[in-house]
C-alpha cells in the first residue's frame, strides 16, 4: 500500500470531522459493495468429477471446480476465494415423488454434471436480522453478491456454486438451441435440464421451446409491520414472488413430468429458467442426506447473515449504515469520540479495499438511491439495512 502522507491524513481527518456532523444517511440508501483483490492461488485448479453407479444410487464425487474458466474471485460483492472442495453426493436411480414438496435446511439443491453444486438461496436477510424470513435474491439485480458470468459465486468456505443457469457448462455441453439439455441431478435423483423442453411434454417429437415458470411478482405493497420490509413488491426478496398454478409450463418445484432424451418413457424433470425461481426452491421427491450442509432452507439461505450494526450511520427511520461511520464508530454507540478520532486514519484504511492508498467514492459512500430502490439504486422503502459486508454466505 502506498504511504498515507500528511496531505491524505489531513484530508481524511477533515472528512471524519464532517462525518461527525452528518452521521445519519438518507433512509433507504445502500452502501456500495466493497472492492476486492484479484484472485490468487487457484488458477492452477482443474475440474475433477466422477459419476458412477453403485447399487441403487448414482454417486458423484467432485472437487467442485468448474470445467469452464470461472470468474475472478475475490471480486466486488464477493470477497471469497474459490478453492477445490471434496464432495461425495449420491442420488437414487429410481426416485419417487412425494405427495407434497420437500424442503430441507441448509442443503444444496443438486449438483451439475461438472460437479459444481446448485444453490438457489442466499444468506442475506432484511435488516441483517437472522430471524427474518425475508431473504434477498441473488439474481434479480437488487443486491450485488458478485455473481460471475456463469451465474455463480463463492461461499466463505471457498465453494464455487451456481445460483442460476450455468452458462459455461451449457456452452461446453454444446448448447440447447435444438435439444433438451441435461445439466445436472437434483438431490432427490430427478434430472435437471435447461429451460428448453418439448411443447407437448408427452411427445418427444413435438417442437422445442423455452418453458415458462408459474411464478410471478406479487402485486401491490408488502404488508406493513415491524417484522419485515415495506414498500412495493419489486423482486429484491424471495417472498416478493408467488406461485400461480397453470400460469406457466412448470409446477411449484419448477418441474413437470415429461419425456426427455435420457428418459424417453417419461420422468419428472426440473428446469432452470431465465425467470424466477431460476433454480427450483423445493424437491418433488426426497433429497439424499449427502446434499445437506447446515443452515437455512433451499431458496432461503441459512439463518444468520453477519453482524448487524446499530448506532452511527443508522440514519433516520432505520436507514442503512454508512461505510465511513461503520469504520470510525468502533463501538457502535453512534458517537465518534476522541479515542476513535485518534484512530481514524487506521480505521479508514480498512475501507481502502484495493490498497492504492486512497479512498474513492465507491469505497466510502453508500450507493446512490435510484428509481425503484435496491442495492445499486438505494434500498428503497423495503430495503432496510444492507447485508453485512462480510461476503455472501451463500
Amino acid at each position: 500500500m502506498k504511504r498515507w502522507d500528511d496531505r491524505a491524513r489531513a484530508g481524511l481527518l477533515a472528512l471524519a470531522g464532517a462525518l461527525v456532523l452528518t452521521l445519519a444517511v438518507p433512509a433507504g440508501a445502500q452502501p456500495a459493495p466493497r472492492a476486492t483483490a484479484t484472485r490468487g492461488g487457484t488458477d492452477a485448479a482443474t475440474n475433477q468429477v466422477s459419476i458412477r453407479i453403485e447399487g441403487d444410487y448414482r454417486v458423484i464425487t467432485a472437487n467442485g471446480w468448474p470445467d469452464h474458466v470461472p470468474g475472478k474471485f475475490p471480486r466486488r460483492g464477493n470477497p471469497n476465494t474459490a478453492s477445490p472442495q471434496n464432495y461425495t453426493f449420491r442420488v437414487p436411480l429410481k426416485p419417487v415423488t412425494n405427495g407434497t414438496p420437500v424442503r430441507r435446511g441448509g442443503w444444496f439443491f443438486g449438483v451439475a454434471l461438472n460437479g459444481v453444486p446448485f444453490e438457489p438461496g442466499t444468506a442475506e436477510t432484511w435488516n441483517n436480522d437472522p430471524r427474518s424470513p425475508w431473504r434477498y435474491e441473488a439474481h434479480t439485480g437488487f443486491l450485488n453478491l458478485g455473481l460471475d458470468e456463469h451465474n455463480a459465486h463463492v461461499q466463505p468456505t471457498g465453494a464455487y456454486h451456481y445460483h442460476a443457469m450455468p452458462t459455461g457448462l451449457v456452452q461446453r455441453l454444446g448448447g440447447d438451441s435444438n435439444r433438451m439439455l441435461l445439466v445436472g441431478w437434483a438431490a432427490d435423483g430427478f434430472p435437471i435440464y435447461t429451460a428448453v423442453g418439448h411443447t407437448d411434454p408427452k411427445d418427444g417429437t413435438s417442437p422445442l421451446r423455452q418453458l415458462r415458470p408459474s411464478y410471478r411478482l406479487r402485486q401491490g405493497e408488502r404488508p406493513v409491520g415491524a417484522d419485515g420490509p415495506v414498500g412495493k413488491y419489486d423482486g429484491r426478496f424471495t417472498q416478493d414472488f408467488e406461485f400461480v398454478k397453470n400460469s406457466g409450463d412448470l409446477d411449484d418445484s419448477n418441474g413437470r413430468i415429461a419425456v426427455t432424451p435420457e428418459f424417453p418413457a417419461g420422468t419428472y424433470a426440473y428446469h432452470i429458467t431465465d425467470e424466477f425461481p431460476f433454480l427450483p426452491r423445493q424437491w418433488h421427491g426426497t433429497p439424499d442426506a449427502s446434499f445437506g450442509k447446515g443452515g437455512g432452507a433451499p431458496g432461503t439461505g441459512p439463518a444468520g447473515a453477519g453482524r448487524q450494526r446499530g448506532g452511527a450511520g443508522g440514519g433516520p427511520a432505520g436507514g442503512p449504515p454508512s461505510p465511513l461511520s461503520e469504520a470510525l464508530d468502533a463501538n457502535g454507540d453512534g458517537i465518534i469520540d476522541a479515542t476513535e478520532l485518534k484512530a481514524a486514519i487506521e480505521a479508514l484504511k480498512s475501507l481502502d479495499a484495493n490498497g492504492d492508498g486512497q479512498l474513492t467514492p465507491d469505497e466510502y459512500q453508500p450507493a446512490r438511491r435510484g428509481p425503484g430502490g435496491g442495492p445499486g439504486g438505494g434500498a428503497g422503502p423495503g430495503g432496510g439495512r444492507p447485508p453485512a459486508r462480510g461476503g455472501p454466505g451463500r
